[in-house]
Protein backbone atom coordinates (compact mmCIF):
# COMPACT_ATOMS: atom_id res chain seq x y z
CA UNK A 1 0.00 0.00 0.00
CA UNK A 2 1.21 3.48 -0.91
CA UNK A 3 -0.93 5.88 1.14
CA UNK A 4 -1.08 9.65 0.81
CA UNK A 5 -1.94 11.42 4.07
CA UNK A 6 -2.82 15.10 3.86
CA UNK A 7 -2.25 17.23 6.94
CA UNK A 8 0.07 14.61 8.39
CA UNK A 9 2.12 17.15 10.32
CA UNK A 10 -0.90 18.23 12.36
CA UNK A 11 -2.19 16.81 15.62
CA UNK A 12 -4.41 13.96 14.43
CA UNK A 13 -2.55 13.35 11.17
CA UNK A 14 0.81 12.88 12.88
CA UNK A 15 -0.71 10.48 15.42
CA UNK A 16 -2.25 8.56 12.51
CA UNK A 17 1.10 8.29 10.72
CA UNK A 18 2.84 7.10 13.90
CA UNK A 19 0.09 4.49 14.34
CA UNK A 20 0.65 3.27 10.77
CA UNK A 21 4.40 2.99 11.23
CA UNK A 22 3.76 0.69 14.21
CA UNK A 23 0.86 -1.36 12.85
CA UNK A 24 1.32 -1.25 9.06
CA UNK A 25 5.14 -1.07 8.83
CA UNK A 26 5.18 -2.35 5.24
CA UNK A 27 2.95 0.49 4.01
CA UNK A 28 4.66 3.41 2.30
CA UNK A 29 3.43 6.78 3.55
CA UNK A 30 3.45 10.05 1.61
CA UNK A 31 2.78 12.93 4.01
CA UNK A 32 1.58 16.10 2.26
CA UNK A 33 1.26 19.18 4.45
CA UNK A 34 1.40 22.92 3.77
CA UNK A 35 2.94 23.55 7.22
CA UNK A 36 0.66 26.42 8.11
CA UNK A 37 0.84 27.61 11.72
CA UNK A 38 -0.39 24.32 13.27
CA UNK A 39 1.67 22.00 11.06
CA UNK A 40 4.68 20.83 13.04
CA UNK A 41 7.19 18.34 11.63
CA UNK A 42 8.59 17.87 15.14
CA UNK A 43 5.49 15.71 15.66
CA UNK A 44 7.12 13.19 13.30
CA UNK A 45 10.74 13.60 14.37
CA UNK A 46 12.77 10.51 13.57
CA UNK A 47 10.73 9.40 10.57
CA UNK A 48 13.02 11.27 8.17
CA UNK A 49 15.22 8.18 8.23
CA UNK A 50 12.35 5.76 7.58
CA UNK A 51 12.59 4.44 3.98
CA UNK A 52 8.81 3.94 3.90
CA UNK A 53 8.03 7.56 4.79
CA UNK A 54 8.21 10.63 2.54
CA UNK A 55 7.26 14.23 3.22
CA UNK A 56 6.27 16.81 0.60
CA UNK A 57 5.34 20.36 1.46
CA UNK A 58 2.29 21.26 -0.63
CA UNK A 59 -1.02 23.08 -0.31
CA UNK A 60 -4.12 20.94 -0.90
CA UNK A 61 -5.78 23.92 -2.61
CA UNK A 62 -2.97 24.11 -5.19
CA UNK A 63 -3.65 21.64 -8.03
CA UNK A 64 -0.20 21.99 -9.60
CA UNK A 65 1.59 21.42 -6.31
CA UNK A 66 -0.54 18.39 -5.52
CA UNK A 67 -0.05 16.87 -8.96
CA UNK A 68 3.69 17.13 -8.43
CA UNK A 69 3.38 15.50 -4.99
CA UNK A 70 0.99 12.70 -5.95
CA UNK A 71 3.25 10.04 -7.43
CA UNK A 72 1.95 7.27 -9.68
CA UNK A 73 2.21 4.64 -6.96
CA UNK A 74 -0.32 6.18 -4.55
CA UNK A 75 -3.24 3.80 -3.96
CA UNK A 76 -5.42 5.80 -1.57
CA UNK A 77 -5.77 9.14 0.22
CA UNK A 78 -6.64 9.87 3.85
CA UNK A 79 -7.56 13.54 4.01
CA UNK A 80 -6.91 15.21 7.39
CA UNK A 81 -5.71 18.60 6.10
CA UNK A 82 -7.99 21.34 7.41
CA UNK A 83 -8.14 24.64 9.17
CA UNK A 84 -9.83 23.60 12.38
CA UNK A 85 -9.99 26.30 15.04
CA UNK A 86 -13.47 27.77 15.49
CA UNK A 87 -12.25 31.07 16.97
CA UNK A 88 -10.00 31.71 13.99
CA UNK A 89 -12.86 30.98 11.59
CA UNK A 90 -15.02 33.56 13.36
CA UNK A 91 -12.30 36.18 12.93
CA UNK A 92 -11.65 35.36 9.26
CA UNK A 93 -13.24 32.50 7.34
CA UNK A 94 -11.22 32.86 4.12
CA UNK A 95 -8.51 30.30 4.97
CA UNK A 96 -11.21 27.81 5.97
CA UNK A 97 -12.95 28.13 2.62
CA UNK A 98 -9.68 27.75 0.74
CA UNK A 99 -8.32 24.72 2.61
CA UNK A 100 -11.45 22.91 3.72
CA UNK A 101 -13.65 23.46 0.68
CA UNK A 102 -11.44 24.21 -2.33
CA UNK A 103 -8.69 21.89 -1.06
CA UNK A 104 -11.09 18.98 -0.69
CA UNK A 105 -12.43 19.47 -4.23
CA UNK A 106 -8.90 19.61 -5.64
CA UNK A 107 -8.10 16.30 -3.93
CA UNK A 108 -11.33 14.70 -5.15
CA UNK A 109 -10.54 15.74 -8.71
CA UNK A 110 -7.05 14.29 -8.47
CA UNK A 111 -8.34 11.06 -6.93
CA UNK A 112 -10.71 10.66 -9.88
CA UNK A 113 -8.01 11.59 -12.36
CA UNK A 114 -5.64 8.95 -11.00
CA UNK A 115 -8.29 6.30 -10.40
CA UNK A 116 -7.37 5.87 -6.73
CA UNK A 117 -8.90 2.96 -4.85
CA UNK A 118 -10.10 4.71 -1.70
CA UNK A 119 -10.59 8.27 -0.41
CA UNK A 120 -11.19 8.79 3.31
CA UNK A 121 -12.43 12.25 4.25
CA UNK A 122 -11.92 13.06 7.94
CA UNK A 123 -14.62 15.42 9.19
CA UNK A 124 -16.12 16.48 12.52
CA UNK A 125 -19.25 16.16 14.63
CA UNK A 126 -19.56 19.95 14.51
CA UNK A 127 -21.24 19.67 11.11
CA UNK A 128 -24.37 18.40 12.93
CA UNK A 129 -24.78 21.63 14.89
CA UNK A 130 -25.82 21.63 18.54
CA UNK A 131 -27.76 19.19 20.73
CA UNK A 132 -30.00 19.93 23.66
CA UNK A 133 -29.73 18.12 26.97
CA UNK A 134 -30.60 14.76 25.39
CA UNK A 135 -29.97 12.81 22.21
CA UNK A 136 -26.94 11.80 20.13
CA UNK A 137 -25.63 12.65 16.69
CA UNK A 138 -26.18 9.79 14.24
CA UNK A 139 -24.82 9.51 10.73
CA UNK A 140 -28.27 10.45 9.38
CA UNK A 141 -28.62 13.54 11.61
CA UNK A 142 -29.23 16.54 9.31
CA UNK A 143 -26.24 18.85 8.87
CA UNK A 144 -26.75 22.18 10.66
CA UNK A 145 -23.33 23.84 11.14
CA UNK A 146 -23.20 26.93 13.34
CA UNK A 147 -19.70 28.36 12.78
CA UNK A 148 -17.71 29.22 9.65
CA UNK A 149 -15.39 26.31 10.50
CA UNK A 150 -18.18 23.73 10.76
CA UNK A 151 -19.91 25.19 7.68
CA UNK A 152 -16.71 24.71 5.67
CA UNK A 153 -16.42 21.10 6.86
CA UNK A 154 -20.07 20.41 6.06
CA UNK A 155 -19.44 21.83 2.59
CA UNK A 156 -16.48 19.51 2.09
CA UNK A 157 -18.54 16.54 3.29
CA UNK A 158 -21.17 17.33 0.64
CA UNK A 159 -18.50 17.58 -2.04
CA UNK A 160 -17.31 14.09 -1.10
CA UNK A 161 -20.88 12.80 -1.24
CA UNK A 162 -21.31 14.41 -4.66
CA UNK A 163 -18.11 12.76 -5.93
CA UNK A 164 -19.46 9.37 -4.86
CA UNK A 165 -22.92 9.90 -6.35
CA UNK A 166 -21.87 11.68 -9.56
CA UNK A 167 -18.54 10.07 -10.39
CA UNK A 168 -18.65 6.79 -8.48
CA UNK A 169 -15.57 7.69 -6.41
CA UNK A 170 -14.79 5.10 -3.72
CA UNK A 171 -14.95 7.49 -0.77
CA UNK A 172 -16.06 7.37 2.85
CA UNK A 173 -16.56 10.14 5.40
CA UNK A 174 -15.66 9.93 9.08
CA UNK A 175 -16.90 12.30 11.77
CA UNK A 176 -15.46 12.34 15.26
CA UNK A 177 -15.96 14.06 18.58
CA UNK A 178 -13.31 16.19 20.33
CA UNK A 179 -9.84 14.63 20.17
CA UNK A 180 -7.20 14.94 22.88
CA UNK A 181 -3.74 13.51 23.45
CA UNK A 182 -0.08 14.06 22.49
CA UNK A 183 1.01 16.67 19.93
CA UNK A 184 -2.14 18.80 20.06
CA UNK A 185 -1.44 22.46 19.24
CA UNK A 186 -1.79 24.43 22.49
CA UNK A 187 -4.63 26.68 21.38
CA UNK A 188 -7.22 23.93 21.95
CA UNK A 189 -8.90 23.49 25.34
CA UNK A 190 -7.00 20.62 26.97
CA UNK A 191 -3.40 21.46 25.95
CA UNK A 192 -3.99 25.17 26.58
CA UNK A 193 -5.26 24.49 30.09
CA UNK A 194 -2.43 22.05 30.85
CA UNK A 195 0.28 24.45 29.64
CA UNK A 196 -1.24 27.44 31.45
CA UNK A 197 -1.68 25.48 34.67
CA UNK A 198 1.93 24.26 34.55
CA UNK A 199 2.98 27.92 34.37
CA UNK A 200 0.43 29.00 37.02
CA UNK A 201 -1.27 31.24 34.47
CA UNK A 202 -4.97 32.01 34.35
CA UNK A 203 -7.14 29.37 32.65
CA UNK A 204 -9.67 31.18 30.41
CA UNK A 205 -13.03 29.39 30.24
CA UNK A 206 -15.74 30.57 27.85
CA UNK A 207 -18.96 31.72 29.53
CA UNK A 208 -20.23 29.44 32.27
CA UNK A 209 -18.13 26.50 31.05
CA UNK A 210 -21.25 24.31 30.87
CA UNK A 211 -20.92 23.50 27.17
CA UNK A 212 -20.69 19.72 26.78
CA UNK A 213 -18.29 17.80 24.54
CA UNK A 214 -17.67 14.10 23.96
CA UNK A 215 -13.93 13.38 24.23
CA UNK A 216 -12.04 10.72 22.26
CA UNK A 217 -8.44 9.63 22.80
CA UNK A 218 -6.64 10.58 19.59
CA UNK A 219 -5.23 7.12 18.95
CA UNK A 220 -8.72 5.62 19.22
CA UNK A 221 -9.87 8.06 16.55
CA UNK A 222 -6.87 7.15 14.38
CA UNK A 223 -7.72 3.46 14.69
CA UNK A 224 -11.24 4.32 13.57
CA UNK A 225 -9.92 6.11 10.49
CA UNK A 226 -7.76 3.08 9.68
CA UNK A 227 -10.82 0.82 10.02
CA UNK A 228 -12.76 3.11 7.66
CA UNK A 229 -9.91 2.96 5.17
CA UNK A 230 -9.72 -0.83 5.21
CA UNK A 231 -13.32 -1.87 5.91
CA UNK A 232 -15.62 1.08 5.24
CA UNK A 233 -18.29 0.81 2.56
CA UNK A 234 -18.22 3.17 -0.40
CA UNK A 235 -20.34 6.27 0.21
CA UNK A 236 -20.92 5.61 3.90
CA UNK A 237 -20.43 7.95 6.88
CA UNK A 238 -19.00 6.65 10.16
CA UNK A 239 -19.15 8.46 13.52
CA UNK A 240 -16.36 7.96 16.06
CA UNK A 241 -16.84 9.00 19.68
CA UNK A 242 -15.31 8.32 23.05
CA UNK A 243 -18.54 7.97 25.03
CA UNK A 244 -17.06 10.50 27.44
CA UNK A 245 -19.35 13.52 27.71
CA UNK A 246 -18.11 16.29 30.01
CA UNK A 247 -18.70 19.98 30.49
CA UNK A 248 -15.77 22.21 29.66
CA UNK A 249 -15.54 23.38 33.26
CA UNK A 250 -15.39 19.77 34.48
CA UNK A 251 -12.51 19.08 32.10
CA UNK A 252 -10.63 22.11 33.38
CA UNK A 253 -11.27 21.14 37.00
CA UNK A 254 -10.03 17.59 36.28
CA UNK A 255 -6.80 19.00 34.84
CA UNK A 256 -6.25 21.20 37.89
CA UNK A 257 -6.95 18.27 40.23
CA UNK A 258 -4.43 16.00 38.49
CA UNK A 259 -1.82 18.76 38.52
CA UNK A 260 -2.53 19.75 42.12
CA UNK A 261 -3.28 23.34 41.09
CA UNK A 262 -5.92 25.62 42.67
CA UNK A 263 -9.30 26.32 41.08
CA UNK A 264 -8.57 30.03 41.60
CA UNK A 265 -6.61 29.86 38.32
CA UNK A 266 -9.92 29.56 36.43
CA UNK A 267 -11.15 32.80 34.94
CA UNK A 268 -14.42 33.05 33.02
CA UNK A 269 -14.28 35.09 29.81
CA UNK A 270 -16.89 36.30 27.34
CA UNK A 271 -18.52 33.37 25.60
CA UNK A 272 -17.65 32.45 22.03
CA UNK A 273 -20.11 33.68 19.39
CA UNK A 274 -22.53 30.94 18.36
CA UNK A 275 -21.07 28.56 20.94
CA UNK A 276 -22.77 25.16 20.46
CA UNK A 277 -24.22 23.85 23.72
CA UNK A 278 -23.62 20.13 23.41
CA UNK A 279 -22.09 17.54 21.10
CA UNK A 280 -22.52 13.80 21.65
CA UNK A 281 -21.81 10.99 19.21
CA UNK A 282 -23.64 7.73 18.59
CA UNK A 283 -20.83 5.51 17.28
CA UNK A 284 -22.91 2.33 17.20
CA UNK A 285 -22.69 2.00 13.40
CA UNK A 286 -18.87 2.07 13.48
CA UNK A 287 -18.89 -0.44 16.33
CA UNK A 288 -21.19 -2.83 14.46
CA UNK A 289 -19.79 -2.50 10.94
CA UNK A 290 -16.11 -1.75 11.51
CA UNK A 291 -15.35 -3.22 14.92
CA UNK A 292 -14.54 0.21 16.35
CA UNK A 293 -14.23 0.73 20.10
CA UNK A 294 -12.40 2.98 22.51
CA UNK A 295 -9.33 1.58 24.24
CA UNK A 296 -9.27 3.89 27.27
CA UNK A 297 -11.66 6.13 29.17
CA UNK A 298 -11.32 9.86 29.67
CA UNK A 299 -9.73 9.78 33.14
CA UNK A 300 -6.88 7.53 32.00
CA UNK A 301 -6.51 9.40 28.72
CA UNK A 302 -6.31 12.73 30.49
CA UNK A 303 -3.65 11.38 32.86
CA UNK A 304 -1.60 10.17 29.89
CA UNK A 305 -2.04 13.51 28.14
CA UNK A 306 -0.94 15.51 31.18
CA UNK A 307 2.08 13.24 31.62
CA UNK A 308 3.02 13.73 27.97
CA UNK A 309 2.84 17.54 28.19
CA UNK A 310 4.85 17.48 31.41
CA UNK A 311 7.51 15.29 29.76
CA UNK A 312 7.55 17.37 26.56
CA UNK A 313 7.60 20.86 27.98
CA UNK A 314 10.25 21.86 25.44
CA UNK A 315 7.83 20.89 22.62
CA UNK A 316 5.00 23.19 23.67
CA UNK A 317 7.32 25.99 24.75
CA UNK A 318 8.86 25.99 21.25
CA UNK A 319 5.34 26.28 19.82
CA UNK A 320 4.49 29.18 22.06
CA UNK A 321 7.69 30.96 21.03
CA UNK A 322 7.38 30.03 17.34
CA UNK A 323 10.75 28.24 17.40
CA UNK A 324 9.17 24.92 16.34
CA UNK A 325 9.08 26.24 12.78
CA UNK A 326 12.89 26.18 12.69
CA UNK A 327 12.71 22.39 12.48
CA UNK A 328 11.73 22.55 8.82
CA UNK A 329 14.68 24.78 7.98
CA UNK A 330 17.11 22.46 9.77
CA UNK A 331 15.86 19.31 8.08
CA UNK A 332 14.64 20.53 4.70
CA UNK A 333 16.95 23.45 4.00
CA UNK A 334 14.50 26.33 3.62
CA UNK A 335 12.56 28.70 5.83
CA UNK A 336 8.81 28.52 6.39
CA UNK A 337 8.11 31.90 4.86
Amino acid sequence: MRLMVTGGAGFIGSNFIRLLRRERPDWRILNVDALTYAGNLENLAGLERDPNYDFVRADVADPAGLRAALDDEVDAIVHFAAESHVDRSIEDASAFLRTNVIGTQVLLDLARERGLGRFVHVSTDEVYGSLGAEGLFREDTPLAPNSPYSASKASSDLLVRAAVETHGLDAVITRCSNNYGPYQFPEKLIPLMIANALEDRKLPVYGSGLNVRDWIWVEDHCRGVLLALEKGKKGEVYNFGGRSEMTNIAVVEAILAQLGKPSSLITHVEDRKGHDLRYAIDCGKAERELGFGRSIGFEEGLARTIAWYRDHEDWWRRIRSGAYRDYYARHYGEDLA
